[in-house]
């Protein structure tokens, strides 16, 4: 799309996910058989946008060889957060170096469910909004009518229960740009960090006209849990392609079985989302992110998430039990 370029702040280290973010950025973890990172490529290039400022910091090279890999069609201007000061200090970041075009800001770890092409043809800029039962915890925003009069970030005391999901349209990339800048040169936080919600305040202060927009879904990927839940979203909302099997084995939809993945004697499923090239042997899993080059083998796993090229070996137990009797051997 002409006029308009996608900033995608994606330096993040995903504290809340670790193990996995020890050798992984979360932008580049998989749910549902693809990266957080490539869902939201996918929508950018759906929408007609060739122009992509993708702000890394956390093992940067992987998430930079990623996107130029998988999305040669897209031009990446790529910059690097050496310090990580907030969401505000990061799109200033990218506006630096590339602030010609309006901005299609999409937080890197934001996966929505969206009309976004009804959204660009709004004239204003535009701030996509869904309710919260946690005001606290998210960019808020008050309305009157279909215009926001007002936003706050992470508020004690929630002027409403609209919170900011994380996808800004600004239509005047230099402004964005100085108020960001003269936030930072004055040391302006919240919280203990340069907040983009400031600065659209400013803006919004000076006559700058911002509209809602409501989402329909939008899928949280910042704990295991929620993860999880993305994932069990995602297959549902999904169809994916069937993979002809061994006959002793049982897919039980909605799952994902990436290439190559060599399945026997187990069950999969539901809501199993297994990468490329993992090998699973007597196994039942179940509600689970297994990544590529996994090996499992004698496991049951439900609501797990293995790591790509680990191993996992268990054993089977063996009982001789009489009538009335009662064993608990550790399941939930």
């Amino acid at each position: 799309m002409e006029g308009l370029q996608a900033v995608i702040p994606a330096a993040g280290i995903g504290t809340r996910l670790k193990p996995h973010t020890h050798t992984l950025p979360k932008a580049l973890l998989q749910v549902a058989g693809k990266p957080i990172l490539g869902y939201i490529l996918d929508e950018i290039t759906g929408l007609g946008i060739r122009r992509v400022v993708l702000v890394t910091g956390f093992f940067a090279e992987k998430v930079e060889q990623y996107a130029e890999r998988a999305y040669p069609e897209l031009e990446f201007r790529f910059v690097r957060q050496t310090e990580q000061l907030g969401l505000g200090h990061a799109v200033w970041t990218a506006l630096n170096v590339s602030r010609d075009l309006g901005s299609l800001i999409i937080l890197g770890d934001t996966i929505v469910e969206a009309d976004l092409a009804g959204m660009l043809e709004n004239p204003d800029n535009v701030i996509c909004v869904a309710p919260t039962d946690d005001p606290g915890r998210f960019g808020i925003v008050s309305l009157e009518g279909e215009r926001i009069i007002g936003m706050v970030e992470k508020p004690k005391d929630p002027p409403s229960n609209l919170a900011i999901v994380g996808i800004y349209l600004i239509r005047d990339s230099e402004k964005l740009y100085q108020k960001l800048g003269g936030n930072i040169e004055a040391g302006v936080r919240t919280r203990g960090e340069f907040q983009l919600t400031d600065a659209l305040a400013a803006m919004l202060a000076e006559g700058e006209r911002f509209a809602p927009w409501r989402i329909a879904n939008w899928f949280d990927c910042g704990k295991p849990e929620t993860l999880l839940q993305t994932n069990r979203a995602l297959l549902e909302a999904r169809a994916y392609d069937k993979r002809e099997l061994p006959s002793h084995c049982v897919i039980i939809e909605p799952s994902f079985l990436g290439e190559g993945v060599d399945v026997r004697n187990s069950v999969i499923g539901p809501y199993a989302s297994v990468g490329d090239g993992a090998r699973i042997n007597g196994s039942i899993v179940r509600d689970s992110l297994i990544g590529s080059g996994a090996e499992l083998v004698n496991v049951q796993l439900d609501r797990s998430i293995v790591g790509a090229g680990s191993r996992l070996r268990g054993g089977f137990d063996r009982i001789n039990i009489g009538e009335d009797t009662a064993i608990d051997l550790g399941g939930r």
